[in-house]
């Protein structure tokens, strides 16, 4: 038997679920069909969602945190976030967007991209920045994440895990075994380990190799991003982070390793 998904006006995802159950086990997803290719990744990605359904999403999530936090008033980081930002959206060739820069109140070093262009970067992680090359590195990250289409992309996967579930709960009832919750619940930390985390990490990693190329190609020098990233780790030296196997993002080693490597595709000696 057949479990039929859709969302909006997009195509049915059809999972089997035998194979669902089978698949959530060993730590991922069948999906038979929703997957699109993307020439900048040169990987096929699970799109259950549009580009237009995802900037309505963002939107609205991008005026409520326009709502709760506080817009900062330095101008000077405002008018280096807009000029760099507007060269490395240029070099993606994505102009055409309604891009909106807003440097927000806050000391945490952060920074975001939502769909439809829509960037956030917190005061804080101007202090990690000692150019604006490396305000670059991080622009040239968001804006990678958007070429990749990285949060519908997400967002499906997280549908299509939310559907798994249900029809493995079901599978499990059905099939008699003892206390399926349990299972189920079991299935679902594999699936959490076993493909969304890792998936992120990916993300990040593909934002990465992307962003660099942006740099290049907007005029920023692309080694500046290893420098970044060198002070962000001396900045959470004494702060354990998370086992990679259990955190949304790379370690600091394997970023900058993956860094390294492509600098050194693109000619670069590091």
């Amino acid at each position: 038997m057949e479990t039929n998904f859709r969302f909006l006006d997009t195509k049915p995802i059809e999972l089997d679920r035998r194979q669902l159950v089978r698949g959530l086990a060993a730590g991922y997803v069948v999906a038979l069909t929703g997957c699109v290719d993307n020439q900048a990744l040169g990987r096929q990605q699970l799109l259950l969602v549009s580009e237009a359904q995802m900037s309505q999403l963002s939107a609205s999530a991008w005026t409520q945190l326009r709502q709760q936090k506080k817009v900062s008033t330095n101008k000077g980081l405002n008018t280096r976030l807009q000029t760099v930002g507007r060269k490395i959206v240029t070099a993606a060739n994505l102009q055409n967007q309604p891009w909106e820069f807003t440097v927000f109140e806050g000391k945490e070093a952060n920074a975001f991209v939502l769909p439809g262009g829509k960037v956030g970067f917190y005061e804080g992680i101007f202090k990690s920045m000692e150019n604006d090359d490396q305000l670059a590195t991080v622009m040239g990250h968001e804006t990678a994440h958007v070429t990749a289409r990285h949060s519908a992309e997400r967002y499906s996967q997280h549908m299509a895990a939310g559907v798994g579930m249900q029809a493995a709960q079901i599978g499990l009832q059905s099939a008699n075994v003892s206390n399926p919750a349990a299972i189920a619940a079991i299935l679902g930390a594999g699936l959490q380990f076993g493909v969304l985390l890792p998936y992120s990490r990916q993300h990040e990693l593909e934002a990465d190799r992307l962003g660099v190329g942006y740099m290049q190609k907007a005029g920023y020098d692309p080694r500046q991003s290893l420098r970044f990233w060198q002070n962000m780790s001396k900045q959470r030296t004494g702060q354990a982070p998370p086992p990679e196997l259990m955190s949304t993002h790379p370690s600091d080693a394997t970023r900058m390793a993956a860094l390294q490597a492509q600098l050194r595709q693109m000619g670069y000696q590091v």
